[in-house]
């Protein structure tokens, strides 16, 4: 079973719960992945498509008719696996097949719900040769007493002569961003099939148009569905709302009428 779909990043907006609480969300773009390759308990996924393909590239023109973008491997999961990471999930019987999967089949939005938990995969923005202050959160030196050059200044890096060198992995300037980030526990809030578009409440590593890998692990603990949309009734007809509203009221004015008459008798 695929719970894996490959994506790029688009706008960031915000959206409203049930309870009128307002969240960011992240607007990702996932056109329909094609499968381009089959392994043991692997699928190679292709995204996008190049203008010009490579004479490299000619087992995939064989196989899907074009070059893909973007290519990854994606690993398998069997329903146990899937019963592991979701609890809630009954437990595989003997009887259930999982769906076959073949060369120039496509993944689209349609795998993902309202509620399910992914993670997401992206590089970084790049931020070039950063200081300390920016990279790590240094505070720097102290503004007074004649400080002229310490105010982003990182301190000592070393204990003397013991050890009589520089640790490694001291945290000390250098490149910034850049690097692979994933980010577990997001939300689906919404799934639009139609535009292959997924809305992930908060936000995702990487640039505007940056390549994403979305998988899903689970289910959002707590999660309770929306209702149902209200049908809307005809023109010309009352609203079902009015009609229940009527009733009530006829119902509160019947035992007053009744009370009004007793009232009189008793006179």
């Amino acid at each position: 079973m695929i719970s894996t779909i490959l994506g790029t990043k688009r706008e960031m907006s915000s959206r409203f719960t049930q309870a009128g609480q307002q969240i960011p969300v992240t607007f990702i773009a996932a056109d329909s992945n094609v499968v381009v390759g089959i392994l043991q308990d692997k699928v190679i996924l292709g995204y996008g498509q190049k203008k010009k393909a490579k004479k490299t590239e000619n087992a995939y023109l064989k196989a899907v008719g074009f070059a893909p973008r973007f290519i990854k491997e994606i690993k398998l999961k069997t329903p146990k696996d899937q019963t592991l990471q979701d609890p809630t999930l009954q437990t595989p019987t003997p009887q259930d097949t999982t769906p076959q999967i073949n060369v120039g089949d496509k993944i689209t939005v349609s795998i993902f719900a309202p509620g399910d938990e992914i993670k997401v995969t992206g590089v970084t923005k790049g931020r070039g040769f950063a200081g300390v202050v920016k990279r790590w959160g240094f505070a720097g030196g102290p503004k007074t007493h004649g400080q002229s050059d310490r105010h982003r200044a990182p301190g000592s890096i070393g204990a003397g002569t013991t050890p009589g060198r520089v640790f490694k992995g001291k945290k000390m300037a250098g490149h910034m961003g850049a690097q692979q980030l994933t980010i577990r526990g997001l939300e689906v809030i919404e799934v639009d099939t139609a535009k292959n578009l997924l809305v992930v409440k908060g936000s995702v590593p990487g640039t505007q148009n940056g390549l994403l890998i979305i998988e899903k692990t689970g289910k959002v603990k707590g999660y309770t569905p929306p209702p149902p949309p209200k049908e809307k009734a005809a023109e010309g007809e009352p609203r079902q709302e009015g009609r229940e509203q009527e009733e009530e009221k006829e119902e509160t004015k019947e035992p007053k009428e009744s009370e009004s008459v007793e009232k009189k008798e008793e006179k």
